[in-house]
């Protein structure tokens, strides 16, 4: 009793060795790379769509006007995210056979060798269709790369992690997305301020993928030092490997089901979460609430700064007292708050909106066979009917309307309070939308730059009552990420058997994250256009959190005290 009782606090309370900060330094950069090219990308989309996209036809005119271009650079880049998956299988694979350390290896060089070419490769006005086809091709590389990546990093971290402090260990990868969203943002900046903005649409936006062959030789030089993680070695050297990883870890059922439960009571709850906290709150803050991009992006980034080492707090606390009851305890909390946290953000950074959506009664007035569906998550469906396309103006105008039907054949009008507008499709589309526009800004409705709306004048404008306030909400909504995810890798990683332990966490994870997650956003937005509800998008990630509530809570078992090294639920 007295042995047990010494043993393991001892374990647990020692400090770090140099060699496991090494593990752990080499093993977060790679995911550095990920969230440094995941914001680049983003963030320039519309330059990388100008530059890529930009296709003449024989005419010598543009095929594409710059909304189509914008569309197809943000699909290029939803691309690497549907990918990932396909990557978890083909790494994870690798990594259950050759061993972990050489399996990242590969994925960093081919996702920092990727990013690199995106900076040197010519656009379409010297290569044409070329120009957009090996951009694509590129960003399916990024993410069958990224799809190793993560798995590979947290196994082996996971896997040089003393028992009873795996949580504590892993939790560091996890911390990366910060930086990645730093030094992305420090990188654009600078670049921007050097060139200035004329040289930097043209060839400036080229200097942040190219100076991630810093960050690569970096990583592939500290990752050539280290050595094969101990659980692999050993099942190594006693010929315990598996020989078909793939076909064991979706191929048998008892195998399967655990990846499954992963997924649907772990890592889908945990994606929406995350998303919703950091990715959907920018997008609603700029696209519907309507704060300039500056003020947002300073906003989500001061919440960041706040809330990133509760990733490590989160980490540490699920090695006392368990992985479930926080991931599980974050997703329910973040269920039940995200409507209050959502519309207090409103009220704080645009109150003539709230105030607007409270008081004016906004209806579209329509022939029912006139109106389509306007579920449209990747942005590609026009609209041609007016009762759509007024319906679609006013969901971008964060507009709260409803639906009423009129008789067969009745012209679409919009009703604002007692004032009725007729609205046709077509020429005249500009001038309704004037008309509308108006009419809503009489009724109430902010104009463009109102001066209630939210607005930071430099990074540390953060004393007054209006931007601390949504930096204080930002910041709840990271903590719940901070709660979801902190533990995520070492609950992935105790779940499956070493043999197939790369291949198995590795699926779940990037489905969850790249499926569920990644299409958050416009999804989410898609459900606001298709309801007139600024909020209705929300329930997305809800419905997913409580059932992965659920879900996790009647199958998913707690591993916190399992020994990787030998479990093996064969």
């Amino acid at each position: 009793m007295s042995v047990a009782s010494t043993t393991v606090p001892a374990g647990r309370a020692r400090p770090m060795t140099r060699e496991e900060k090494k593990v752990i330094f080499a093993s977060s950069l790679g995911t550095v790379f990920e969230w440094y090219d995941f914001y680049l990308y983003g963030s320039l989309a519309a330059i990388i769509g100008a530059q890529f996209f930009s296709v003449l036809g024989a005419d010598g005119k543009p095929l594409y006007d710059e909304a189509t271009r914008n569309i197809f650079a943000l699909l290029a880049f939803a691309a690497g995210f549907i990918v990932r998956p396909f990557g978890a299988l083909v790494f994870g694979r690798i990594g259950d056979l050759v061993g972990r350390k050489y399996t990242f290896l590969v994925t960093i060089l081919i996702m920092g060798v990727s990013t690199f070419i995106v900076g040197i490769l010519p656009g379409a006005a010297t290569i044409g269709f070329a120009a957009p086809v090996i951009l694509i091709l590129l960003r399916l590389l990024q993410g069958l790369a990224l799809g190793g990546e993560y798995g590979g990093a947290a196994t082996y971290v996971a896997e040089h992690a003393p028992q009873g402090r795996r949580g504590f260990y892993t939790s560091w990868i996890q911390t990366t997305a910060t930086l990645g969203l730093f030094l992305s943002l420090i990188v654009i900046l600078t670049t921007r301020t050097i060139v200035g903005e004329a040289a930097f649409s043209d060839w400036g936006w080229r200097v942040p993928f190219l100076l991630s062959v810093v960050l690569l030789g970096i990583s592939v030089w500290i990752r050539l030092q280290l050595s094969e993680s101990p659980a692999f070695q050993k099942m190594k050297e006693e010929g315990t490997r598996s020989k078909a990883p793939l076909k064991e870890s979706f191929g048998e059922w008892k195998n399967a089901k655990i990846a499954l439960i992963a997924l649907l009571g772990l890592t889908a709850g945990q994606g929406v979460v995350w998303y919703t906290g950091q990715f959907y709150a920018l997008f609603f803050l700029q696209s519907i609430l309507k704060v300039d991009g500056y003020t947002s992006n300073l906003l989500i980034a001061w919440s960041l700064v706040l809330g990133t080492g509760f990733f490590v707090f989160f980490g540490w606390l699920s090695d006392k007292i368990g992985r479930k009851p926080i991931i599980l305890g974050g997703c329910l909390i973040a269920a039940v708050c995200f409507f209050p946290i959502f519309k207090q953000i409103t009220t704080i950074a645009n109150p003539t909106l709230e105030k607007a959506i409270e008081n004016v009664k906004v209806a579209v007035i329509a022939d029912p066979a006139e109106c389509g569906s306007l579920f449209n998550p990747v942005g590609t469906k026009k609209y041609t009917t007016a009762c759509d396309v007024a319906r679609d103006y006013l969901s971008k105008s964060s507009v709260r309307y409803t639906s009423e039907a009129a008789p067969a054949g009745t012209p679409t009008a919009i009703r604002i309070n007692d004032q009725t507008v007729p609205y046709t499709a077509g020429p005249a589309t500009a001038e309704n939308n004037k008309a509308i526009s108006a009419a809503l800004q009489a009724a109430g409705y902010p104009k463009a730059g109102d001066p209630s709306i939210v607005k930071m004048s430099h990074p540390f404008d953060v004393f007054r009552a209006q931007t601390g306030g949504i930096i204080l909400m930002l910041f709840v909504l990271v903590l719940f990420v901070t709660m979801v995810y902190g533990p995520i890798a070492a609950a992935l990683v105790e779940l499956f058997p070493t043999r197939i332990r790369y291949s198995s966490m590795s699926l779940p994870y990037h489905i969850g994250n790249g499926w569920f997650g990644g299409l958050l956003p416009a999804t989410a937005f898609a459900m606001v256009a298709a309801t007139g509800d600024i909020y209705y998008g929300l329930w997305y990630p809800i419905v997913f959190a409580i059932m992965t509530v659920v879900i996790g809570l009647i199958f998913v078992p707690e591993t916190k005290d399992r020994d990787t090294n030998t479990y093996d639920h064969a």
